[in-house]
C-alpha cells in the first residue's frame, strides 16, 4: 500500500486505477467520492480503459456497434476486455443476447460508479490543464460583410499590443445579425450599420459612404463621369434585399424624393453578389462606394451628379460590455480612422 500511494494518481489515461487510494476527486450531489468507496472490489490489474469500454456497450446495447461505431476496435477485441473486466470485478456485468446485450444488476450498480469515475477524471483532467495553461481571455470582433478587407487587418493593428494575452475571434454577417450577436453577448464589437430597436447597443461614427451607380463597364451610362438619379428610370434595377435594411431604406428615400419609381428586377443580399447580378445581367445598382473594392473589368462605378446620400458605418457594441479590450478598441478609433482612411485614399 505504502509504495502506490508514492506513485503518481495516473500518468495517463489509462494509467492503473489503485485498490484503496484515498483522493478525493469531485464533488458530486454534494457528496466527496473517493475512488475506492466506488469501486471496493477493484483490482490492481484495472485500467480507465475498461471502464470506458464497458460505458460504451451499455450505452450501445450492443458489442459490435460499441466496438466499430465508438470505440473502433474489433468485436473479438472489445469482447476480451469486458471478460477481464468481469473477472477483476468478481461478477458478471452482461449477458450476451442474439440482439446485442443485457446488463446484469451488478453491472447495472458497476456503471452508474463508472459513469461517475469517468467524469470525474475528466474533470480532474480539465482542472489541471486549466492550471497549466489558462485560458486567454477571448475577444470577438464581426464585420458586415464585404469590410473586413479594409477595417480588419487596421482594428488588429490597434490590437497588436493585446493580442498575445488574448484571443480575437472574427465573425462576418448582415448587419441585423451582427446587432443581435452583440445583444445576445456574442460579438464583443462590430462594424456594422446604424440598426434601430437595439436600446442596449451604443453606436460610434467611424465613416459616412456615399452611394455610387455600380453597372457593366460596357454599360451607355459608363460613358458618363457622373449619372443622375433619371438616368436609372427603364434601366435593370437591381435592389438590395431585406438583409440590409438601413441602407435599403436609405437607397428608397433618395429614389422618392428624386422623383422616381423604380421597382427592382433583382435584389441582392450583399456587395459581391450585387456586383456578380450586374455583371451577369447588365443592370445598374445603387452601392455603399466600398462596393469599389469588389469591381471586376466587367463592372464599373460612377459617382452620382449632385447631391449623393451616405450611409453610415459605424462600430456597435453592448453599453454593458466592460471589456478591457472593447476599452482599449474604443480609445482608439480616431486612430483607427485615420489609419483607414489613409490607406483608401
Amino acid at each position: 500500500m505504502t509504495e502506490s500511494l508514492q506513485k503518481p494518481l495516473w500518468t495517463s489515461s489509462d494509467q492503473y486505477l489503485r485498490l484503496g487510494i484515498w483522493a478525493e476527486v469531485a464533488r458530486l450531489k454534494h457528496t466527496l467520492l473517493r475512488w475506492n468507496q466506488c469501486f471496493v472490489s477493484m483490482g490492481v490489474g484495472m485500467e480507465l480503459r475498461h471502464l470506458r469500454y464497458f460505458v460504451a456497450v451499455a450505452e450501445a446495447g450492443n458489442l459490435t456497434v460499441a466496438a466499430e461505431q465508438t470505440l473502433h476496435t474489433s468485436q473479438p477485441s472489445l469482447s476480451r476486455q469486458i471478460r477481464d473486466l468481469e473477472d477483476e470485478v468478481g461478477a458478471k456485468l452482461l449477458t450476451r443476447r442474439a440482439r446485442g446485450i443485457e446488463l446484469t444488476p451488478a453491472g447495472r450498480a458497476f456503471l452508474e460508479h463508472a459513469r461517475s469515475v469517468l467524469a470525474q477524471v475528466e474533470a480532474a483532467t480539465e482542472a489541471a490543464r486549466r492550471v497549466a495553461h489558462p485560458a486567454k481571455p477571448c475577444f470577438s470582433m464581426g464585420f458586415l460583410t464585404g469590410h473586413e478587407l479594409t477595417w480588419m487587418p487596421e482594428a488588429l493593428r490597434i490590437l497588436r499590443d493585446e493580442l498575445p494575452n488574448i484571443d480575437v475571434m472574427i465573425s462576418s454577417q448582415y448587419s441585423p445579425q451582427l446587432a443581435d450577436a452583440i445583444s445576445k453577448g456574442n460579438v464583443d464589437a462590430a462594424f456594422l450599420r446604424r440598426e434601430r430597436g437595439v436600446p442596449e447597443l451604443a453606436f460610434r461614427p467611424l465613416v459616412k459612404e456615399p452611394l455610387v451607380v455600380v453597372l457593366p463597364s460596357d454599360h451607355r451610362l459608363a460613358a458618363r463621369k457622373t449619372i443622375s438619379p433619371e438616368d436609372l428610370v427603364g434601366e435593370t434595377f437591381v435592389g438590395v434585399s431585406h438583409t440590409a435594411p438601413v441602407l435599403r431604406a436609405i437607397i428608397e428615400d433618395y429614389l422618392k424624393r428624386s422623383g422616381i419609381n423604380i421597382t427592382p428586377a433583382h435584389e441582392t443580399e450583399h456587395v459581391v453578389m450585387g456586383v456578380s447580378l450586374i455583371a451577369s445581367t447588365g443592370g445598374v445598382a445603387l452601392l455603399p462606394a466600398y462596393a469599389q473594392n469588389f469591381l471586376t473589368q466587367s463592372v464599373t462605378s460612377r459617382p452620382l451628379k449632385g447631391y449623393a446620400p451616405t450611409v453610415d458605418l459605424v462600430l456597435g457594441y453592448k453599453k454593458s460590455n466592460e471589456s478591457p479590450i472593447l476599452k482599449l478598441l474604443l480609445s482608439r478609433l480616431d486612430e483607427l480612422v485615420a489609419r483607414v482612411s489613409k490607406k483608401t485614399r
